[in-house]
C-alpha cells in the first residue's frame, strides 16, 4: 500500500492557549493595592476632626513655659503633621502668654511656620495661618526690626497667597490675618511691604495687597501719606483701577478718596484743588478717572 505524501496531510489545528482565570490575580492586585493604600504617606488625610482650631481667646498658659520652648522649633519641624498642629498651637500660647520666651526664637519660629503654610494639607495651613494671626498682633512694629523683618516677609508673602486660594476656610482665615496686621501695624512702614504686591503677575495676590494697602492707607494721617507720597498712592491707584479683579479696582477707588480727603481737608476750593494737582502729576486720561471717582 502507498504511503500518503505528507504535503497533502491536513494541517494540525494548533490549540489556542487557554485563558488562566484572573480571579486570583485580581485578589493578588487588590491586595498589593490595599498594602500600598496602608504604607502610602500620602493617603488620605486623618478627618481634621482629630484637629482643634482654638480660638485665641480659648487659648491658656503653658505650664512650666522654660523647659517647653527648648523643643519648640524641633516640634514644629516634625515629620508628623499632628505634631507640627500642636506645636504651632503651643507656639500661639506663647505669644499669648510667654511672648518674652519667644521673641529671641521668633524669626526662626516664623521661618518654620511658612514652611507650614505651604503644605498642602487644610488642616495643617489653617492652623499656621492662625499662629500668624496671633504673632502680628501681639508683636506688631516688632515685625519690623531686624533680623525678624525677613520674616515676616515671607509670612506677608504666604498669607497673601493663601488669602488668594480657593479652600475658602484657610482663605477666610489668611484674610482675618491680613486685616489683623493691618490694625497692629503701623501704616507707613507696612505700606513700604505691601505695595510692590500690587505689580505681582498673580492678579489674585494684586488684589488682596490692594485691599490690604487700602486699609492702611485709610489709617493714615495725612503726615504719613505725604511722607510715602501723594504721587505715589495715586499712582498705586492708577495701576489698579483697570485691574482684572473687582476687589482690586475697589481697593483702588477707596485709595484715591482717603487721598482726596487727605490733600484737600484744608482747602475751601477741594475740587479745584484735586483737579489741579491730578493734572499736574498725571497724564490727561489718569488725571480724569481720578477727577471723576471723588467726583461721583
Amino acid at each position: 500500500m502507498a504511503l500518503r505524501s505528507l504535503d497533502n496531510a491536513l494541517p494540525v489545528a494548533l490549540e489556542r492557549p487557554k485563558k488562566q482565570a484572573k480571579v486570583i490575580a485580581a485578589v493578588n492586585h487588590n491586595q498589593k493595592q490595599s498594602e500600598v493604600v496602608v504604607n502610602d504617606e500620602n493617603k488620605a488625610p486623618v478627618l481634621d476632626s482629630t484637629v482643634d482650631y482654638i480660638p485665641s481667646e480659648n487659648l491658656e498658659p503653658i505650664p512650666g513655659p522654660d523647659s517647653k520652648i527648648q523643643g519648640l522649633v524641633e516640634g514644629l519641624e516634625s515629620k508628623d503633621w499632628l505634631e507640627i498642629c500642636h506645636s504651632l498651637n503651643d507656639t500661639r500660647r506663647f505669644v499669648l502668654f510667654h511672648s518674652a520666651l519667644l521673641l529671641p526664637i521668633l524669626d526662626k519660629v516664623m521661618l518654620v511656620i511658612v514652611k507650614a503654610m505651604k503644605n498642602p494639607r487644610s488642616a495643617l495651613c489653617k492652623t499656621s495661618v492662625m499662629a500668624s494671626a496671633d504673632i502680628l498682633k501681639a508683636f506688631g512694629d516688632k515685625l519690623f526690626e531686624s533680623p525678624i523683618s525677613d520674616a515676616f516677609e515671607n509670612v506677608l508673602l504666604q498669607l497673601l497667597l493663601k488669602a488668594s486660594q480657593d479652600k475658602r476656610f484657610v482663605c477666610e482665615e489668611a484674610d482675618k490675618a491680613l486685616k489683623a496686621m493691618v490694625e497692629s501695624m503701623t501704616p507707613l512702614p507696612l505700606l513700604h511691604k505691601l505695595h510692590t504686591y500690587v505689580k505681582h503677575s498673580n492678579m489674585r495676590i494684586r488684589a488682596k495687597a490692594a485691599v490690604s494697602i487700602s486699609d492702611c492707607v485709610s489709617k493714615m494721617e495725612r503726615n504719613g501719606m505725604e511722607e510715602f507720597g501723594f504721587v505715589s498712592l495715586v499712582q498705586i491707584a492708577v495701576n489698579l483701577l483697570n485691574d482684572r479683579l473687582p476687589e482690586a479696582r475697589e481697593a483702588a477707588r477707596s485709595i484715591v478718596v482717603s487721598v482726596y480727603e487727605a490733600l484737600t481737608e484744608n482747602e475751601e476750593q477741594k475740587q479745584e484743588t484735586w483737579q489741579d494737582f491730578c493734572q499736574s502729576n498725571l497724564p490727561a486720561i489718569h488725571s480724569q478717572a481720578m477727577v471723576k471717582i471723588v467726583s461721583s
